[in-house]
């Protein structure tokens, strides 16, 4: 069991990496996820991951609860809905168009209930 929460969540870092560069695959769902899955299969996989340069730190804000950047969110925000649109819109099966309206829905709905950081480059205590 551990050995297939490793390969889904290096799978996942794979594609959340993917999506830093394609703005229609989406990176923070992939992070969680992988997150997810080494936090069960693998500590030094998971700590890797959280020590990461590129997205430890966001990723450890999120999993702390500390919350999201207003600048991440928007942005995440404004790629998913896009991406989730023309993929209805490719699509055109109706129960497909509601499975990812509410899933779209439900991440949009967690992202803007999370706390909003303030910008990195100042001081939380001001």
């Amino acid at each position: 069991m551990k050995f297939l929460l490793n390969l889904v969540g290096c799978v996942a870092v794979v594609l959340a990496v993917i999506g830093i560069f394609l703005p229609l695959v989406p990176t923070t769902p992939f992070l969680l996820l992988a997150s997810a899955c080494f936090l069960r299969g693998s500590e030094r996989m998971h700590r890797w991951l959280l020590q990461n340069r590129l997205f430890g730190e966001y990723l450890h804000n999120i999993e702390s609860r500390r919350g999201m950047p207003m600048r991440a969110k928007l942005i995440t925000l404004g790629l998913m809905w896009p991406s989730l649109a023309w993929s209805m819109y490719l699509v055109g099966e109706m129960a497909v168009v509601v499975a990812l309206a509410a899933v779209g829905a439900g991440v949009s709905i967690y992202i803007l209930r999370m706390k909003t950081l303030r910008d990195e480059g100042t001081n939380d205590a001001e």
